[in-house]
């Protein structure tokens, strides 16, 4: 009888075990993105360089339309989820990510990189942006 009793608990650990694999969150395959973080002064020098690149602000659309970055879209992080955003189609495209203090920012940069985006950049929250703001 203890014979069985063991069997049946090798068999549990393993069940258990295997389980517990499978649920682990996995990196996205094929991605050596990694999670950026600039200075809002880099990001303007981004910016003015002429380079091609997308500004978004991951605020509330209330938040977005009391004041926002000159050419920013606004695409609010609570929509941000598992697949591609479409008003973001180029996953390749350089993407400067901010919000009002940072924190939602980061959120959002880090899943746009685990949905596959490949150049995103966070600069943090407007509140640390000296420059003018479009109301």
């Amino acid at each position: 009888m203890s014979k069985i009793y063991i069997i049946l608990l090798l068999i549990l650990v393993i069940v258990l075990f295997v389980s517990f694999k499978n649920q682990q969150v996995k990196p996205v395959q094929g991605s050596a993105a990694s999670y950026k973080k600039i200075t809002a002064q880099e990001a303007m020098n981004l910016m003015q360089s002429g380079q091609k690149l997308t500004i978004v602000d991951v605020r509330t659309p209330s938040e977005y339309e009391s004041g926002h970055i000159q050419g920013a879209i606004n695409v609010p992080n609570e929509s941000i989820a598992t697949s591609v955003v479409s008003a973001l189609p180029d996953l390749d495209a350089t993407i400067l990510v901010y919000c009002r203090s940072g924190a939602r920012s980061a959120q959002a940069a880090k899943k746009l990189l685990a949905i596959g985006y490949t150049n995103v950049t966070d600069f943090g929250g407007i509140i640390n942006w000296p420059y003018e703001v479009v109301r």
